[in-house]
């Protein structure tokens, strides 16, 4: 296809035509040209993933003071705020972007190298004028073409950006459980969950996003499979690189996209946080109970000890709290303050309030 469209170019130019092409190859403009694509879709991402970060900045002002319990394993844990993991979201994506950057400075190169990349023809000084010209910097060594360690990286920093991306999905789709429904996609009058089923909301939104990461590592994986070509090169990524260079970067760009429509409508209902919150009592503070008889100077061992044989008697029925406040280890040990502030929900999270 590209020397259809020289030779069409070179008829149609006049005798100036004979310049057209001249002393390089076809990966010297279908390499430059990716570079500027690549570099350009990276900027484009990039201000998808800020409109992003701004609707987390938002569902973090609006309810990241609300308490949820932590999970570990599927299971109630410790409690935690919603905010917390808000801001994990975001922490996680600024390093995305991060990475992202550095990807487009390393993929925004080009060639004016020749057939194998010595500068048969053309001067290292005409490559670095027409790279420049183009926002690129020139490759410092080449064969046929620009070495795809650069292009797996880049597709690569995508999958991970998309891993990020279905991290979050993930957890929208587990608090949206009906034993749990602490969020909720948003769903509009008249819309249908199910086929079947008239009263179903299902999270069809987040999973989208889970399924198209999938295709952004399967991608990643076969650029990997392109870095190594025979001698100065061969056609083995040619094909591919039709399809997955433009995928990769639109998957990318409407899963970073998918994933702020879904959290502009997403319901987040903070009294269900609490209710679950409160499903195994006081339990959930048996480390800090445990924290505290080893500061006292217990031996961790008999700290765990004393924490863990109350909690058996909660799992039959009796009141932790109750249980640990008349325990004999504990009134040896800790004062009724100090027990109170063992099971005080703002001293747990005294660190987890939004900033």
């Amino acid at each position: 296809d590209l020397v259809a469209f020289v030779r069409n170019l070179e008829e149609n130019v006049g005798p100036a035509g004979r310049w057209i092409h001249f002393g390089v190859t076809s990966y010297d403009v279908i390499d430059t040209a990716t570079g500027m694509m690549l570099r350009d879709s990276a900027d484009v991402l990039h201000a998808s993933a800020a409109k992003l970060r701004e609707e987390l900045n938002r569902v973090e002002r609006e309810y990241g003071d609300a308490p949820q319990i932590g999970r570990t394993h599927g299971v109630h844990a410790e409690p935690i705020t919603f905010g917390h993991k808000v801001r994990s979201w975001r922490n996680e994506l600024d390093r995305n972007v991060a990475r992202l950057l550095e990807a487009r400075k390393e993929i925004a190169v080009g060639k004016a190298s020749g057939p194998v990349g010595i500068h048969g023809i053309t001067s290292p000084q005409l490559e670095r004028r027409v790279c420049h010209l183009l926002g690129l910097e020139p490759d410092l060594v080449t064969t046929q073409v620009i070495n795809r360690d650069r292009h797996a990286n880049f597709l690569n920093v995508l999958a991970v950006l998309g891993a990020g991306l279905e991290r979050i999905a993930t957890e929208l789709r587990n608090l949206q459980r009906t034993e749990i429904l602490e969020v909720q996609e948003g769903f509009a009058a008249g819309q249908t969950g199910s086929s079947a089923m008239p009263h179903k909301r299902n999270p069809w939104n987040s999973e989208t996003v889970c399924g198209l990461s999938r295709l952004l590592r399967a991608n990643a994986h076969a650029m990997v499979e392109s870095i190594a070509t025979w001698h100065e090169r061969d056609l083995t990524n040619s094909s591919l690189e039709r399809v997955i260079f433009p995928d990769t970067c639109q998957l990318a760009d409407f899963m970073l996209n998918r994933m702020t429509s879904i959290l502009k409508s997403l319901q987040v209902f903070p009294e269900k946080m609490h209710q679950n919150l409160r499903l195994m009592g006081d339990l959930v503070f048996s480390e800090h109970l445990m924290v505290e008889l080893v500061r006292s100077g217990m031996s961790r061992a008999d700290a765990y000890k004393v924490a863990q044989r109350n909690a058996a008697k909660a799992w039959d029925g009796e009141d932790y709290k109750t249980s640990v406040a008349k325990d004999p280890d504990v009134l040896e040990r800790l004062s009724p303050e100090v027990v109170e502030m063992v099971f005080s929900l703002e001293h747990h999270l005294r660190h987890a309030v939004s900033k």
